[in-house]
């Protein structure tokens, strides 16, 4: 079993960033798949990024949306067991209640019913 608690939302202007965190609890998270997802209001949950894992504890390999490319990064403290999502020149439309999700494998997981367990979810807003 496998919790996650995301943290690090907010309210931020466009142009500005920041930085979610979710911290996960379970002695296998070094061997989970990691990935961030986001719901904007009346619309569908959407892929945002994920990390896979690495036996020597590197980085592991990212892969983003569209969206979220050349403006987010997403990275991993396996000592920490904490996924992170790096925001930069945020934009309204990125404006979202972000989740975290997390499964077991090795490949980059895009689609929301590939992965097993989620957190809550953080509130980012993003003003014009």
């Amino acid at each position: 079993q496998v919790q996650l608690v995301e943290s690090g939302g907010g309210l931020v202007q466009a142009g500005g960033s920041l930085r979610l965190s979710c911290a996960a609890s379970g002695r296998t998270f070094s061997r989970y798949v990691m990935g961030w997802f986001r719901q904007a209001p009346g619309k569908e949950r959407e892929f945002v990024a994920t990390i896979t894992w690495s036996a020597n504890w590197s980085a592991g390999s990212t892969y983003y949306a569209d969206s979220a490319k050349g403006r987010f990064t997403i990275s991993r403290d396996y000592a920490k067991n904490t996924v992170y999502l790096q925001m930069n020149s945020l934009k309204p439309e990125d404006t979202a209640v972000y989740y975290c999700a997390a499964r077991s494998g090795t490949f980059s997981y895009t689609q929301i019913n590939e992965y097993n367990y989620w957190g809550q979810g953080t509130q980012v807003t993003v003003s014009s």
